[in-house]
């Protein structure tokens, strides 16, 4: 995309086709994702061990912390370099990669380390304490987040910035060829080249080798584009007089936290479920990647929509904004509206794609769907405002929405609720949290687009 075609993206095609363009691509590669994410427990699920199938789901928050790092720089990133973008401020878009690379890669490294040498406590703290599903899960943790942590987190952090340019298609095509490679290699690792009572650890190479597989793809797409891309990733103390890193924070630090807070909200919940059984824990994993799905779109949804709604507001053109953030809260509730009432009418069905037996954790699997999806409408509201103000540079106001959806309020309403309704009370704190959090998000974004009407706009600090 040259530069020509560039501002014809963010400032002159129909808001309706332009957030298309954007996060169509995007949409696709995150629905690969999870699918991918899916394979592991699907091909975990035809072993027919829930020991195996529990160790995959306590493993998904160690992993999911890498998911954490890559959106502090990446989508921190990706809101300055746009909002530069829109004042044409070339150099700081140049530094603001470079600072992202660097500081994704050194965090990203000491997290690894750490999950290494502090692997059983990991594990132990995730309800892994069940012998055997602790030795299938710090196997797995060991492969994905000591070995291919690197690997992983950088390859989400260039998605992040290659969109941020408007290039959604090779964005989401990297994320796209990680995940069907992974569904691919998946059986491979785990049926063919690896023994029996192996399938965790094969499930967890093929995660490994398809992610490196897909940074190496986004390192010849940069490598491509280098002449017409304002990404560069050279160290200079230029950066730091500019104050990047405390941008890059102010935008990237709520979808970190959001990441972060949904780990440790996962984690309680898994800790409990371990407390209640090991037939319930397996069905609440499974559950819980099946919902995914709703969330994941979502997500797609509003990365893709967020350079240009930081494009305009950086430039000014409020209307455009306004109706950028009106197409993508639109598409988004509804496409995770959709999603609940498939997972309402055949939560049996989509569990028993995972869990073969009719066992008690296909029957657990499916009452916890069922109430699992009803925040999903709720959720996909908060969401989009919360990258809302990701994308303009109010940090504060995204902040405080995300620790609100995920760590103030669901976690003490599932203690609060196990002991009103036993186990079905620590899963329908979720979508109660989700409804909870939409509300205030939906006040602050009112008072907000009110303050937008002034005839002097203060503009958040690129």
């Amino acid at each position: 995309m040259n530069p020509v075609q560039e501002r014809e993206l963010f400032e002159e095609k129909s808001v309706l086709s332009a957030v298309f363009r954007l996060a169509f691509p995007t949409v696709v590669g995150q629905i690969i994702l999870v699918l991918y994410n899916m394979a592991d427990t699907f091909f975990v699920g035809m072993t027919g061990n829930d020991a195996m199938l529990a160790a995959v789901t306590v493993c998904m928050p160690a992993f999911m912390v890498l998911s954490a790092i890559s959106n502090l720089f990446g989508v921190g990133a990706a809101s300055v370099i746009a909002r530069a973008m829109g004042v044409r401020d070339i150099e700081r878009a140049k530094h603001s990669s470079a600072f992202a690379f660097w500081g994704c890669l050194s965090v990203t490294a000491l997290y690894s380390l750490a999950a290494y040498l502090f692997r059983d406590v990991f594990m132990d703290l995730l309800g892994g304490t069940n012998p055997e599903v602790h030795q299938n899960a710090v196997a797995y943790l060991i492969c994905t987040v000591v070995c291919g942590g690197v690997l992983t987190s950088v390859s989400v952090l260039f998605s992040h910035l290659i969109r941020a340019e408007g290039r959604a298609v090779h964005a989401s095509a990297g994320i796209a060829i990680g995940g069907a490679l992974n569904i691919a290699l998946d059986p491979l690792f785990m049926f063919v080249l690896l023994p029996p009572g192996r399938e965790a650890l094969g499930a967890a190479i093929a995660t490994t080798v398809s992610n490196a597989l897909s940074l190496l793809y986004f390192s010849l797409v940069l490598l491509r584009i280098r002449k017409r891309s304002l990404l560069r990733f050279g160290l200079s103390m230029e950066m730091f007089r500019q104050r990047i890193p405390a941008a890059v924070f102010s935008a990237g630090l709520p979808a970190c936290v959001m990441t972060l807070f949904e780990n440790v909200s996962y984690a309680v919940l898994d800790k409990l479920m371990s407390l209640a059984g090991l037939s319930m824990q397996a069905g609440i994993g499974v559950a819980k990647k099946v919902n995914m799905l709703a969330h994941c779109m979502v997500r797609g949804i509003s990365q893709g929509a967020l350079p240009l709604i930081a494009y305009n507001y950086a430039s000014k053109n409020i209307e455009r904004m306004r109706a950028s953030l009106r197409v993508s809260h639109a598409a988004s509730v509804c496409a995770a509206a959709v999603c609940m009432g498939l997972n309402l009418a055949l939560a049996n069905r989509m569990i028993g794609l995972f869990i073969r037996t009719d066992s008690d954790s296909l029957r657990y699997g499916t009452e916890f769907l069922r109430i699992l999806c009803i925040g999903g409408p709720f959720s996909a509201s908060a969401y989009t405002i919360i990258s809302f103000f990701q994308a303009t540079g109010h940090g504060k106001k995204s902040f405080l929405l995300a620790i609100l959806r995920k760590g103030i309020v669901d976690i003490p309403l599932m203690l609060l609720l196990n002991r009103v309704l036993p186990v079905y009370g620590i899963v329908l704190a979720t979508p109660l949290a989700d409804a909870l959090c939409c509300a205030a998000a939906n006040a602050m974004l009112v008072a907000f687009l009110k303050q937008t009407r002034r005839p002097v706009i203060m503009m958040a600090e690129c």
